[in-house]
């Protein structure tokens, strides 16, 4: 059972190979929906980047708007390079959110930062893809508010059920 709800708002996604691996992202870190802008999505999806079928496992829509008719209980939390921003390795984040993403050809809209309760960047030298921070946010979001609040299982059950048939590896 989950405890928090979160929910990947990206703005007009532009890379087939990053709208597949933000799918995969979303599932391995049971992000409970996607809301997405713009139509360069539906052109990305077919290319079945998405090898794990993960958009089966949560809501995926278009929208206009990706902050429209949120719970009064979901923050606003923009990820971008965001003068004022606070850097991720010192980021708290809220029990239920929506993180916002920028396109990777742009950035998040002023008027969309000024309605978020927070912001916040992945420290770099030089910027990432959509899909790489999607991946960094999201671990540190389960690395910080612990396992057991997004995962059923965990050691080597969680190992288990999560890697490949092929991959039947141990320690020792």
């Amino acid at each position: 059972m989950k405890t928090s709800d979160v929910i990947l708002g990206l703005l007009n996604p532009k890379s087939a190979t990053n709208v597949g691996a933000v799918l995969r992202a979303a599932n391995c870190y049971q992000a409970t929906a996607i809301r997405y802008t713009g139509h360069r999505w539906e052109r990305g999806a077919k290319f079945h980047t998405d090898t794990k079928n993960a958009a089966s496992h949560f809501d995926i829509k278009r929208v206009d708007d990706v902050l429209e008719g949120l719970t009064t209980d979901t923050q606003v939390i923009c990820v971008d390079l965001i003068e004022g921003a606070t850097p991720l390795p010192e980021f708290q984040h809220p029990a239920n959110a929506i993180y916002v993403f920028g396109p990777e050809d742009g950035s998040i809209p002023q008027d969309v930062i000024d309605r978020a309760d927070g912001a916040t960047y992945v420290p770099t030298v030089g910027c990432m893809n959509l899909a790489a921070t999607v991946n960094v946010v999201l671990y540190d979001r389960l690395a910080k508010r612990g396992t057991a609040d997004a995962l059923t299982t965990s050691g080597d059950d969680l190992i288990r059920a999560s890697r490949d048939r092929n991959n039947n590896t141990r320690v020792g």
